[in-house]
């Protein structure tokens, strides 16, 4: 059979009290060692799963940084290739402008022969430049005479010049009357080439593109001088042959400082490949036409918030950049010793220029927006925690007061339950 003892009242209470303080204690004791104040959810359900929901969000938001990272970097990966091969097309424009530079050796040019005599520049008082400059196209007295400083003899009441490149043509009337000086005029004037008489009295003309066909003539008629010029009939009364303008003039010299710079082109062309290959990271090369797909929410489906950046495979074919050749173009080249191919690849290479202008701003918008992104997502991130935080920390001040009290009552209790008992010790001393 068991037995128990009877407590006072005033002990059972103080007792009862100091159990309490125990117990509130070990609580206090447990938020101080853990710094929360919800550690389970029997300490309150609501905070610790809403916590647990918050934190699980911030977790995944963080995870996604590594992602959003990648991306910024493969993205400036891009932009500094780009970036690298615009410097690159500059430096083939410059290449292309010093060919440009050796494009007067370069052109077609004819020369006539010389149409006065020592003899006749001495009797004229003047130089033999001078003394052709000053010869009339049509007529016949020859130098010098009391009605003429002399005359080239071309036939027909009008008379006509004409030049063609194979693309353009000028044409310009003159009369029996106009001089050689009004005949370089004229083909200066027309755009398509230029025309001098040197010291010794002699015509060159020199074409400003890679064709050209001149040629002088005379007729009853603007019409019939324009049909006599286009077979070159007054050709030879400048030194030049018919075949000046019936077959033409073309470029048939290569220039070694040309052959040069079209090696120097090439090697130029070549790092275009070679640097857009190297500008990928992590795997991906948006120059080399992978996609890149940054995500930054934890969601699935229509709900995942992303942007994809279509990437474009950059090559000095996508660019247009031909090949450099001395001589006949194929398919990807060009002729760099014509000046008709040095103009079309300075206007390939423009355009060029501005097509990476272009790529690099979209990769400038697409970095700005990822950016923008990675911050908002670090600072929800941040927000998530603090608000988790806010649901199950424990507030550290409270709790150090808490225990400083707690400790206090704890002290008073044990007083207390001691002054309790001193009736009962009261009765054992009358029992001795």
């Amino acid at each position: 059979m068991s037995s128990s003892i009877t407590l006072s009242a005033a002990t059972r209470q103080n007792l009862l009290s100091l159990q309490d303080t125990a117990g509130l204690a070990a609580t206090n004791q447990g938020r101080l060692a853990t710094g929360r104040k919800v550690n389970s959810a029997l300490d309150n359900p609501v905070n610790y799963f809403t916590a647990q929901s918050l934190s699980d969000r911030s977790s995944a938001l963080s995870g996604l940084l590594d992602g959003i990272s990648n991306g910024i970097q493969t993205i400036q990966a891009a932009n500094t290739g780009a970036s690298k091969i615009a410097d690159l097309v500059k430096s083939l424009q410059s290449t292309i402008a010093q060919a440009q530079s050796d494009a007067a050796a370069n052109r077609p040019t004819v020369t006539g022969s010389a149409r006065a005599t020592a003899a006749e520049a001495k009797s004229a008082g003047t130089s033999l430049r001078t003394t052709v400059m000053n010869m009339a196209l049509g007529g016949t007295a020859a130098p010098p005479s009391d009605t003429a400083a002399g005359a080239l003899g071309i036939s027909g009441a009008s008379l006509s010049v004409t030049l063609t490149d194979g693309e353009n043509t000028f044409t310009r009337a003159l009369t029996p009357t106009s001089t050689v000086g009004d005949l370089v005029d004229a083909i200066n004037a027309s755009g398509l080439a230029t025309a001098a008489v040197d010291d010794a009295g002699k015509l060159t003309v020199t074409g400003n593109s890679d064709k050209l066909k001149v040629g002088v003539g005379g007729g009853t008629n603007a019409t019939t001088a324009l049909a006599d010029a286009q077979l070159g009939t007054g050709n030879a009364a400048l030194g030049l042959t018919a075949a000046a303008y019936t077959t033409g003039l073309t470029n048939d010299k290569t220039s070694a400082a040309r052959t040069a710079l079209a090696s120097q082109f090439n090697d130029l062309r070549t790092q275009i490949d070679q640097i857009a290959k190297d500008s990928g990271f992590n795997g991906t090369n948006l120059l080399g036409g992978d996609a890149l797909s940054v995500i930054f929410n934890e969601k699935t489906g229509s709900d995942q918030s992303k942007l994809t950046i279509a990437g474009r495979k950059l090559t000095a074919d996508s660019l247009g950049v031909d090949k450099a050749v001395n001589g006949t173009a194929g398919t990807g080249e060009f002729n760099i010793q014509t000046d008709k191919g040095l103009a079309a690849m300075q206007d390939t290479l423009k355009t060029a220029l501005a097509s990476l202008k272009s790529l690099q701003s979209g990769f400038g918008s697409n970095l700005s927006n990822v950016q923008v992104r990675q911050d908002f997502t670090k600072q929800v991130g941040n927000i998530l925690d603090t608000g988790s935080a806010n649901l199950v920390n424990a507030d550290m001040n409270e709790e150090a007061a808490n225990s400083q009290a707690l400790s206090t009552r704890q002290s008073l209790g044990v007083s207390a339950l001691s002054l309790a008992n001193q009736a009962n010790q009261g009765i054992l001393q009358l029992l001795r």
